[in-house]
């Protein structure tokens, strides 16, 4: 295959099929909406979730709960990704950012107990499980809440 050659996959490019252009066309006069009716008119159709008239489906469902504004989520991390960090470092959630271990801080980091931690680290957080500071402490490291 030479450079002058090159040409397009069959059927890749297709022109633009331009309705209202006349009756040869094949899609002149009602520009393929057909006769008259709500879907011919221009600005007409139903809303989303429309179902003809019948009670639509998010009428007929009960509503249940109730969401808190004011709810504040946590970045969620375990102690075993704490054993990445070497002996005696300051875990900081700038640091775990940094690290890639987490992405989206969010309202701050909360630390669970899932794992065991081997190293003796400051781990600065926002909360920490009750099970978590007393492992942190158990291998000999602090903890304190930002």
């Amino acid at each position: 295959m030479k450079l002058h050659e090159l040409q397009p996959a069959e059927g890749s490019r297709h022109v633009r099929n331009r309705v209202g252009r006349g009756t040869s066309s094949g899609n002149g006069k009602t520009a393929g909406r057909g006769q008259k009716g709500q879907k011919s008119r221009s600005g007409g159709g139903v809303r989303l979730g429309f179902e003809g008239g019948q009670t639509p489906l998010f009428r007929r469902l009960p509503k249940r709960g109730f969401t808190n504004v004011n709810r504040s989520e946590y970045a969620v991390i375990n102690l075993d990704v704490l054993n990445r960090f070497e002996e005696g470092t300051e875990v900081t959630p700038t640091v775990l950012i940094e690290a890639g271990i987490v992405k989206d801080e969010k309202a701050g980091i909360k630390v669970l107990a899932n794992g065991e931690i081997t190293k003796k680290l400051t781990v600065k957080a926002a909360k920490f499980s009750k099970s978590a500071q007393e492992a942190i402490e158990a291998a000999g490291g602090t903890v304190e809440v930002i």
